[in-house]
């Protein structure tokens, strides 16, 4: 199938295009979204790799997709993204020779204090939400290079949007308040997929970056996938009423999915649900206008930098 062909067609979340031949790695894909990304994905054909900290939970969801995929190319790496210093061997133990996306979904959310620290000494969400895939993003490059027109997909959140970044105090040490933080962590993580677009269309590069999110995803409204996920009765019925505005992770998967696989998605694009950026297929959507200010970005990028000691656009 051609680009143009396959990109003159309505996207149809249920009947993706296929991807024979394609590898993609999902972090986190073992949980919540990044499930639903990796159990899409695997029915187009590709071989999915599911980034987890738990071996276990890996297995559980490799499990789980086998059972609904027939088929499915499925398989795991270890992957700790609050420990920057093990993210060189994650993109070696992938042994493949490219990469034709990778997905940033795993993240850390604490909903109260006491403020906790990664193995590095950043704070927890932002050190493994932003800073480990940013990190990640640099060994993995020559893998993406090799593929003929890659993509890095980050997941934000719709909890950014009301969030401005404090970069005289990035780590939180000051005022640590976990919503807030948490909040700003995957705004960090916006800018830098947006950022990174831009570095690498200026390097003239063939990977892109595309900045996703979820809308309002929730438990209740999620599809049971035992032993990953198990949605009760009384759960079902009782999250009726928020299915009007809001939607399962099954269907917060959809934006992330498209930009993965969608020809007609380009880098520095932002992608999200249809209805009031919280429910619904995916669409793009207008950038941010705090997330278009390129000296906040240029600026988290040379924190970030500092902060890992690498430069995933070189």
């Amino acid at each position: 199938m051609s680009s143009s062909s396959a990109a003159a067609r309505p996207w149809n979340v249920r009947r993706l295009p296929r991807a024979d031949g394609s590898v993609f790695l999902v972090t986190g894909g073992n949980a919540g979204i990044g499930y639903f990304v990796a159990e899409q994905l695997a029915t187009t054909g590709a071989t999915v790799v599911l980034g987890s900290r738990s071996p276990a939970k890996a297995e559980n969801a490799i499990a789980s997709i086998r059972a609904r995929v027939a088929g499915a190319r499925v398989r795991s790496v270890r992957m700790d993204l609050a420990d920057l210093s093990s993210l060189r061997a994650v993109a070696e133990s992938l042994d493949v020779e490219r990469l034709d996306a990778v997905v940033h979904n795993a993240g850390v959310a604490l909903d109260d204090p006491p403020r906790e620290e990664t193995g590095d000494g950043h704070e927890l969400m932002f050190g493994t939400n932003h800073l480990g895939h940013f990190a990640l993003t640099h060994w993995l490059m020559p893998l993406l290079s090799a593929a003929p027109a890659a993509r890095v997909v980050t997941t934000g959140s719709f909890a950014a949007k009301s969030e401005r970044l404090d970069l005289d105090d990035p780590q939180s040490l000051t005022d640590y308040q976990a919503k807030r933080t948490y909040g700003r962590s995957k705004l960090a993580q916006m800018y830098f997929g947006v950022e990174l677009d831009r570095r690498l269309r200026a390097a003239g590069s063939t990977v892109a970056s595309v900045v996703a999110h979820p809308g309002g995803a929730l438990d209740s409204l999620t599809p049971s996938r035992p032993p990953v996920h198990m949605r009760t009765t009384g759960a079902r019925l009782g999250a009726a009423p928020a299915g009007l505005l809001l939607q399962g992770k099954h269907a917060g998967a959809w934006p992330a999915v498209r930009a993965v696989l969608d020809p007609a998605v380009r880098g520095g694009e932002l992608w999200g649900p249809r209805v009031f950026g919280l429910r619904g297929e995916p669409r793009r959507e207008p950038m941010w206008d705090h997330l278009a200010d390129a000296s906040v970005a240029t600026r988290l990028w040379d924190v970030s930098r500092a902060l890992t000691g690498v430069d995933p656009s070189r």
